[in-house]
């Protein structure tokens, strides 16, 4: 259970399904302290109770000069960052012909501007301490496409291709800073708490693992890359989707 012992981490979207799963697992293996970052701070009470380790912060990552500042914070009270987790997301769904300028800017500004705000404040504190791990959210819509998600299919996309080039922007000059991706299936997050079960029965059944993903599952691909273990690893987009994308 000290998998992640001694290390400062930072998860975005932390307040509740992906990310709070996350945050449960980095604090349960160790951490020194797990940021929750959230623009809700309802949640960090029950998120922050009975756990020393934990701290929720109310932070939005379409804010640079809001991320800026949180970052100069942690490393001001603690030295250095070793983990970032971009999970904050959001979606908007349309097909294109329907989509407004609004559902568009809005998913590119959390899921796209939120990670380059993010990383773009913490890498330079990763590579002056000479290591990290950066693990970015991206999704199998972003990877092979879907009906009605223009928006969120960019993003997530773009989240992959500024990962492989990160993996070698952050690894100049000696640093070993690793940046990697995770690109979940469905999940059983409340990002789709609203869809019926009709429509997510026929993706269970083409999934050879036949299920839905559990936010457990996602935590522990995101505790391996943020770990010593995955020490070797960088620029690399791990599918956690029970084989649905096969």
């Amino acid at each position: 259970m000290d998998r992640m012992k001694g290390k400062v981490c930072v998860v975005t979207g932390g307040a509740q399904g992906l990310g709070r799963a996350i945050v449960d697992r980095f604090a349960e293996e160790g951490a020194r302290m797990v940021f929750a970052l959230d623009i809700n701070d309802n949640a960090f009470a029950d998120l922050e109770k009975g756990r020393a380790n934990v701290r929720g912060a109310v932070v939005n990552v379409t804010d640079a000069e809001g991320v800026a500042a949180f970052a100069a914070k942690v490393k001001a009270e603690f030295g250095t960052i070793d983990v970032l987790v971009n999970n904050a997301g959001i979606t908007k769904d349309a097909l294109i012909q329907k989509m407004t300028d609004a559902m568009w800017s809005a998913v590119i500004a959390v899921n796209l501007t939120g990670v380059f705000n993010m990383t773009r404040a913490v890498a330079p504190i990763m590579m002056e301490s000479g290591s990290g791990s950066i693990i970015s959210t991206s999704s199998i819509v972003g990877l092979d496409g879907n009906i009605g998600q223009s928006n969120y299919a960019a993003t997530k996309g773009a989240v992959v291709a500024m990962t492989k080039g990160w993996a070698k922007e952050f690894a100049r000059k000696g640093a070993k800073v690793r940046a990697n991706a995770i690109s979940p299936g469905y999940a059983r997050t409340p990002m789709i708490a609203t869809v019926p079960e009709k429509v997510l029965e026929p993706i269970i059944a083409r999934t050879p693992l036949g299920r839905l993903a559990e936010p457990s599952d996602i935590a522990n691909a995101a505790l391996f890359l943020a770990s010593d273990e995955a020490c070797f690893i960088t620029g690399q987009v791990l599918r956690v989707d029970g084989g649905l994308t096969l």
